[in-house]
């Protein structure tokens, strides 16, 4: 089954049963309680970054840390990609070079708009919760069909976002779509709704991995995943929330 989270290919499982066949496998279990550790990390990782900026209210007290966390979190994530018998230790960097990133914007969005960091955050456990929820329960099936899909909306606002970003560095920009116009929340509500159902797409890409009987490590492989799409969804629904707020 494909998914549209990059870090989960259709290739990342094949072969492994073979490997897990002389050591420990995979769990779900296991698997959640490696995504709660890596959530630990971007929270503790986020509340330093957070009270530096709010210690200093100056953005260029946390510009360094925002390179860092930016930089670092793609390069990190690249290296888990390619090595993911690594990953029980590039995992946890990830996270929290991720939550030197998400703190530091998160709390220049809240010195604008107080109380919009909780909103994203209680917004985005909820439609993680919810996204589970509704897979476990059947309501929403990974088929063919609907994985095709969210890879395909996934991979055109890839592309979308891509263009936007060589365009601006002509100057060029869409109008409406960043905007705090009724154009620009519908793109960004639509953004966050295949960001949630890429969940799905997590949530089974993991389950196989348990069936197929993967080596133990890739736990934090799954875990680390999941954080690439939560962190994804955070930013996007911190985004709409600026242009709802924007609008008053």
């Amino acid at each position: 089954m494909k998914t549209s989270n990059p870090t989960f290919r259709s290739s990342v499982y094949q072969g492994q049963g073979m490997q897990a066949a002389y050591g420990e496998t995979m769990t779900v279990e296991g698997t959640i309680h490696r995504t709660g550790i890596l959530l630990l990390c971007v929270l503790g990782a986020a509340f330093w970054t957070w009270s530096r900026f709010f210690a200093a209210r100056d953005p260029a007290s946390v510009g360094g840390l925002l390179l860092i966390g930016v930089f670092g979190g793609f390069i990190m994530a690249l290296v888990t990609c390619f090595k993911k018998e690594w990953s029980p230790v590039t995992a946890p960097i990830y996270a929290l070079l991720e939550g030197l990133f998400l703190g530091g914007v998160s709390a220049m969005m809240e010195l604008r708009y107080p109380g919009i960091a909780i909103q994203a955050v209680g917004l985005t456990f909820g439609a993680c919760f919810c996204m589970l929820a509704a897979y476990r329960s059947g309501l929403i099936r990974a088929t063919r069909r609907f994985t095709l899909g969210v890879v395909a909306a996934t991979g055109g606002i890839c592309l979308f976002y891509f263009v936007s970003m060589l365009l601006g560095f002509f100057g060029i920009g869409i109008p409406g779509i960043f905007g705090g116009g009724p154009v620009g929340v519908l793109f960004s509500l639509a953004v966050v709704v295949i960001a949630a159902l890429n969940l799905v797409l997590d949530f089974n890409f993991i389950e196989q991995g348990v069936e197929q009987g993967a080596p133990k490590y890739m736990e934090w492989y799954g875990a680390f995943g999941l954080m690439v799409t939560l962190v994804w969804l955070y930013l996007e629904i911190l985004r709409l929330l600026s242009k709802l707020r924007g609008r008053r």
